[in-house]
């Protein structure tokens, strides 16, 4: 099935206690294609000002992503973060951010992406994730992110956009902050009551929850020790695993459970190293080796 996304493309500074990587490649909609291009070819659908480098066009056509939604805006800046990570590196901390082209409109979905049949809905504005649902009427399944920032701000509009979408990938801290419950089953429960047929909480380095109707499933993250720089690691995780439903014919809870495995092993190759230096790198050999390593490591007898 073809797999649309859409989110940001961004320029990141990025310190870490491992180092730091200034004016690198970033962005939601980045690390998703680079994670999904493992197990399907994703169609990107976002807007970057006239800086925009041609260097990271080039990064982008390096790997198997339809680039046919990608709006380079004359007269407009690409949105840019700064952020440092310290500690357990699992929170970052953002120091600077000029979101740019992110206050402007939209780019819109080409004709020929109006049929893809899954769309994740990175975590940009709640309208805006609407609008682009709207304009992909041969969606099958939807699925969405969310930010603090969404919580916080735009919670009414957040719901509308949660009770029309399939699924929802969010971290701990939004579950909890969005439905207002500690436990995170109870959490992942409240998610569902507002319209999704399944979520998936993230949980970090101890992994992924995810619940649907039949029931909870908790995979845990895979075992790296080489963990030099977080950014994308969630993004990473949502492409993984809808790039490989993206090639299932049956979404079922078995499928589920399968692509969250995937895409715990592509974000702990992202993680590996700053920015797409990683990901960029490693083959589908190697990716598919780890999945092996996890799967063995999973089953009990």
């Amino acid at each position: 099935m073809s797999l649309l996304v859409t989110g940001s493309i961004g320029i990141d500074t990025v310190t870490t206690p491992h180092g730091s990587a200034d004016e690198v490649l970033g962005g939601s909609a980045v690390y998703f294609c680079f994670a999904a291009s493992y197990f399907t070819k994703p169609r990107l659908v976002c807007a970057v000002g006239e800086d925009f480098p041609e260097g990271f066009r080039k990064t982008l056509e390096s790997r198997d992503i339809d680039l046919a939604g990608l709006e380079i805006r004359k007269g407009s800046k690409t949105f840019r973060w700064q952020g440092k990570y310290v500690g357990d590196m699992n929170e970052a901390e953002t120091v600077g951010v000029d979101l740019n082209i992110l206050t402007e409109a939209n780019a819109k979905v080409p004709a020929e992406f109006a049929d893809s049949k899954i769309v994740f809905l990175a975590a940009t504005h709640p309208t805006a994730q609407r609008e682009f649902l709207e304009q992909t009427p041969g969606c099958k399944l939807s699925v969405a992110d969310t930010r603090d920032l969404w919580i916080d701000n735009e919670h009414d509009e957040l719901i509308k956009t949660l009770g029309v979408v399939d699924g929802v990938i969010i971290n701990d801290g939004e579950a909890r902050q969005l439905t207002g419950k500690v436990n995170l089953i109870e959490a992942a429960e409240g998610l569902l009551a507002m319209g999704p047929k399944f979520a998936v909480v993230k949980k970090g380095e101890h992994g992924a929850l995810l619940l649907t109707q039949s029931g909870p499933t908790v995979i845990p993250a895979y075992p790296t020790k080489n963990v030099k720089d977080p950014t994308g690691a969630g993004d990473s995780f949502a492409g993984g695993m809808l790039g490989y439903l993206a090639e299932t014919v049956d979404i079922t809870d078995e499928a589920l459970r399968r692509a969250i495995v995937r895409g715990t092993v592509v974000a702990s190759i992202t993680i590996e190293d700053f920015s797409l230096n990683r990901i960029g790198v490693a083959t589908k050999d190697e990716v598919d080796q780890r999945i092996a390593e996890f799967v063995k490591m999973l089953r009990v007898e």
